[in-house]
């Protein structure tokens, strides 16, 4: 039997409510085809991105979740029917007849096609208008209410780094999934895998046809300059400049070529960013979109200090710049002693991650153990030099 599962709560963030992923996007659609007030979505987007809503449970059939008000705390819950058993049955026939989305599901993807699959079988995966079923504790007549809207919209964000939430939804993990198309590969009669011929094959088939020999790793191909690229021809979205798109596609064939790297070495993948973050990620590397980022996010301040930041120490400079924590006692210690040995003349506070040497200066450690050395400029902690893992070091590239 699935099992409920238990999510935790989105901290505050700047991030699209309609989601990055194709799952997502259909459950945001779904969502706002189904309400009737606009002002309700807009709140519940207000929610979301404010971080109000606890951890998200969902189990068949139903997703629950407490959300937080500046007077109140309301328990708001969303029902979807679940698959009944004949549902299913005819889901997992279409499935078992299609190898490719087989492989897919063993690779832990999931093919947005299998939504075609579905509807080939007679059965709705996706919700439609009206399938969502909110409720919530607080007085609102409205359906959804801000509450239930603000967890939907997060229930998007949950699909797109994993859509088998949405077969939890209803009523059927991966794991369940691919046990039952298992079981029927294993049980079916040799002459129905026969007839079947072209259509598809069984996952026992799948499972066993040997591999053979690998081929050999590809060499990681050599960086391109934007010259070299071929976007000619390629008519650029309504308000890009011209130089803009050779940009973008510069930016996603760097990005292509350090995933390949670390997949060729077994090193670890960049680190995915929101869209705060890689909006100031393409402004330090592009100065020439930086007007136009700081239009689209509404934060020119908050952009120019950013793309500081993150040009002397990439995301780990840009979470330190917005963001405390409280690191190992023995490394601040250790920090500290080192400091004061180089001038016991110091007066160091300590808070969080950070050390304040005195009135403009500071020394602030990210979760990679380097420095980041800052300097109080009109009344704004300012980066001033790359990181570095010395906080002598540190302190002597400060100005």
């Amino acid at each position: 039997m699935t099992e409920a599962q238990g999510f935790p709560a989105f901290p505050a963030q700047r991030r699209s409510t309609r989601g990055r992923s194709w799952w997502a996007r259909a459950w945001v659609q779904a969502l706002e085809d189904t309400s009737l007030d606009s002002g309700q979505l807009r709140k519940g987007r207000q929610y979301a991105n404010s971080g109000q809503v606890g951890t998200i449970t969902i189990s068949p059939g139903r997703i629950a979740a407490t959300v937080y008000s500046p007077d109140d705390t309301f328990e708001a819950v969303v029902q979807v029917d679940e698959l009944s058993d004949a549902d299913r049955s005819r889901f997992l026939d279409q499935v078992a007849a299609r190898a490719g989305h087989i492989a897919a599901l063993l690779d832990g993807e999931m093919p947005h096609d299998l939504v075609e699959a579905a509807a080939d079988a007679g059965v709705s995966l996706l919700p439609g208008i009206g399938d969502l079923d909110p409720s919530c504790t607080c007085d609102g007549w409205e359906l959804p209410c801000q509450h239930a809207a603000a967890l939907c919209y997060q229930v998007a964000w949950l699909l797109d780094s994993d859509p088998f939430v949405l077969l939890l939804l209803r009523g059927a993990s991966r794991d369940d999934l691919l046990d039952q198309l298992q079981t029927r590969s294993q049980t079916a009669p040799a002459d129905e895998a026969d007839e079947a011929g072209e259509a598809g094959a069984s996952l026992h088939d799948v499972l066993a046809t040997p591999v053979g020999a690998l081929p050999d790793v590809p060499e990681l191909p050599r960086k391109v300059v934007v010259d070299e690229l071929a976007v000619s021809g390629i008519e650029a979205p309504a308000g890009f400049g011209p130089t803009t798109l050779p940009m973008l596609v510069l930016d996603a064939a760097r990005r292509a070529r350090a995933l390949l790297n670390a997949l060729l070495n077994g090193t670890a993948e960049p680190q995915r960013l929101n869209e705060w973050q890689d909006a100031v990620r393409l402004a330090a590397d592009f100065p020439e979109l930086t007007d136009t980022l700081a239009n689209a996010t509404g934060r020119q301040e908050e952009l120019a200090l950013g793309i500081q930041a993150w040009r002397y120490g990439g995301a780990p400079g840009l979470d330190v710049l917005e963001h405390t924590w409280t690191p190992d006692p023995a490394e601040l210690a250790r920090a500290r002693t080192e400091l004061l040995a180089a001038d016991d003349e110091l007066t160091i506070q300590v808070l969080g991650n950070q050390l304040t040497l005195g009135p403009d200066t500071q020394l602030r450690l990210d979760h990679h153990g380097r420095w980041h050395p800052y300097r109080l400029v009109d009344n704004t902690w300012t980066p001033t030099a790359p990181a570095t893992t010395d906080p002598l070091t540190a302190l002597a590239t400060e100005p």
